[in-house]
């Protein structure tokens, strides 16, 4: 009896760490697929994969890269803003969900990393209608970027929409396309220090090479 229950535990385990690495494999593979999205299309199918993926996982990292699906849409719908609330909403959604995954005290630069899509959240909102939603969510985008900025001063990910904001604001509101261009140069040497691919957050690298061809 006690040989049977053993066995029955040892299969058990076996049976959870196999699944444990099917959902890694099918994570990464989707992350991968994220890495060569473009279309709105690839973006909303890779939303609903890593919604999957978040009712089966308790990790902050497929809610986290569903937010960012819906950001990415919510960036190529900028001009038609009547398009964007469905997506932002299901953005804040699940940020919010990965950063309630998250350790907060344990676990700065993870915080720091969903804060930066937790901002973009916050960005596209503006541009559902800029009169109305940008004295709204355009301070709660800064003030998400710069706790994340605060946690984690070095994230490529932070210092790059820190460029972004920097060369899209006007002059007169506190703008400069050079020092843009000198903060995603900086994202981009830090870029290299860290991996390229896997399960952990690397974008960046075409956001800041787009904006310094500009």
């Amino acid at each position: 009896m006690k040989t049977f229950i053993i066995m029955t535990l040892f299969v058990h385990l076996c049976s959870t760490r196999l699944l444990l690495a099917q959902e890694d494999t099918s994570l990464e593979q989707a992350v991968s697929q994220l890495d060569q999205a473009q279309s709105v299309t690839d973006y909303e199918g890779l939303a609903t994969t890593f919604e999957q993926l978040a009712n089966k996982q308790d990790s902050w990292l497929p809610p986290y890269y569903a937010a960012l699906c819906y950001v990415k849409i919510g960036f190529l719908y900028q001009d038609e803003g009547d398009r964007i609330e469905p997506y932002s909403t299901r953005g804040k959604e699940r940020i919010d969900q990965a950063i309630a995954l998250i350790d907060t005290a344990t676990g700065k630069k993870d915080y720091a990393e969903a804060l930066v899509v937790q901002s973009l959240v916050y960005r596209i909102n503006v541009y559902i209608n800029p009169m109305t939603y940008g004295p709204r969510f355009g301070p709660l985008s800064d003030k998400s970027l710069q706790q994340a900025l605060a946690l984690n001063p070095d994230n490529p990910r932070a210092i790059y929409v820190a460029a972004w904001l920097k060369y899209h604001t006007p002059k007169t509101w506190g703008g400069d396309k050079n020092r843009a261009k000198e903060l995603a140069i900086k994202s981009l040497a830090l870029l290299k220090k860290s991996p390229q691919k896997g399960i952990q957050p690397h974008w960046g690298k075409q956001e800041n090479q787009a904006l310094l061809s500009q």
